[in-house]
């Protein structure tokens, strides 16, 4: 039974009024879908809705994210909430009413979602911020599913400077709406991109002796590295190499004077990302020398593994299963999928919550073109973002 003192009836009333605003929000945003920086709708709507509520908004922050406060009556930490705002570049296939308008671009991922459930959730954190000891600053962030990381950007603008904690959340079609879930340790890996050309000398197939064959040192090169993952790295640290391109020469009798291949090196560590990246350029050069050809490497750092703070995962355990009367799934983390959140996660205490988002009879997976969630989740995700803002800035 809730005491008196207990603010969770007071947050589900709010979110729970509140509820068909935010479903009309995200179908709004939904039907006019937009992608990478290019969220210059998405945006304004967003930067609308938070003047409405009176907070003083700040645009154009990563190029077009958004950024708001909400200061509470006493002094105390700065709370970060963030959601993500583009869509993919997907043809939608869901034949909704609000389907997507624009050809070639859908919400496919639930950002629709995301930045519906921040909404919600600061109009309710506006009411209750005379409760607060502290400030909450909501980031709208851009570009999440692209390689040029918006949060990134929004870091580089000063969206992270003068924060303590910060939180961010997902959607999980893999979960029915009304459950959640939150990872111990990594909750997503790093995600690093390489490409290789290895440079040999032209010449006739018919004798290869007079040539030096990059695509025999390409093939014996991408085998090698598979050793990294299999013989030089710790089992508990593991991470995943994937060749996803190779191109050479363009006919059957000629050999080329170059081979290229490219893909991704994913991990769960900092330990296991550092091991990788030296070990992958080891390799190269080491496997090049051995073959007489020439290896150009260019290997890029992404977006870090989010670490989930263990205090913030035990406050989250106590918050949520307080006020959905119900504590949260717990897991050790498993997933090798990206995230930049983890841009804000390298910088503070951090927190992913993965909100269900299933609805009964689908199996939905998100970056489909007929995914379709449960809008339940829109609520929920806002009534958990108010309950733990609320029980840290206490």
């Amino acid at each position: 039974m809730a005491s008196a003192n207990d603010p969770g009836p007071e947050i589900t009333r709010l979110i729970t009024e509140d509820a068909p605003r935010l479903i009309e929000i995200r179908r709004d945003i939904h039907a006019h879908p937009e992608t990478g920086f290019d969220t210059v709708r998405t945006a304004a709507r967003v930067a609308a809705e938070l003047r409405d509520l009176g907070l003083t908004v700040q645009t154009g922050v990563g190029r077009t994210g958004v950024v708001a406060e909400i200061a509470g009556s006493g002094p105390g930490p700065c709370l970060i909430l963030r959601a993500d705002m583009d869509a993919l570049p997907i043809e939608e296939q869901t034949g909704l009413p609000f389907a997507s308008t624009i050809p070639g671009q859908m919400h496919a991922c639930g950002h629709d979602l995301h930045t519906a459930s921040l909404l919600g959730a600061a109009k309710a954190l506006v009411a209750l911020a005379p409760g607060l000891n502290g400030t909450v600053r909501l980031v709208f962030q851009p570009a999440e599913e692209t390689q040029e990381s918006g949060a990134a950007a929004m870091v580089a603008d000063g969206a992270a400077e003068g924060a303590d904690l910060a939180i961010g959340f997902h959607n999980r079609p893999e979960l029915a709406a009304g459950l959640i879930l939150l990872n111990r340790g990594a909750s997503t890996a790093s995600s690093d991109e390489f490409k290789v050309v290895v440079h040999g000398k032209s010449g006739h197939a018919a004798r290869p002796h007079a040539a030096i064959d990059p695509i025999v040192a390409a093939a014996h090169i991408i085998t090698q590295l598979q050793t990294v993952i299999s013989r030089e790295m710790d089992p508990a640290l593991s991470a995943v190499l994937t060749v996803g391109h190779i191109h050479g020469g363009a006919t059957q009798n000629i050999i080329p004077d170059s081979c290229m291949f490219e893909g991704t090196v994913r991990c769960r560590s900092p330990q296991s990302r550092d091991l990788a990246e030296a070990s992958f350029l080891r390799i190269c050069e080491g496997v090049a020398m051995a073959l007489n050809v020439r290896a150009e490497v260019e290997y890029i750092r992404g977006a870090p593994a989010v670490l989930n703070d263990d205090m913030l995962v035990d406050r989250a355990i106590a918050s949520l299963g307080h006020q959905f009367d119900a504590v949260p799934q717990v897991e050790q983390g498993s997933s090798f999928g990206a995230e930049d959140f983890s841009h804000f996660s390298e910088r503070m205490p951090s927190l992913q919550i993965f909100i269900g988002s299933g609805q009964p009879g689908r199996d939905d997976r998100v970056h489909n073109s007929d995914y379709q969630p449960d809008e339940a989740c829109i609520a929920q995700s806002a009534i958990a973002l108010t309950r733990m803002a609320v029980d840290l800035l206490a």
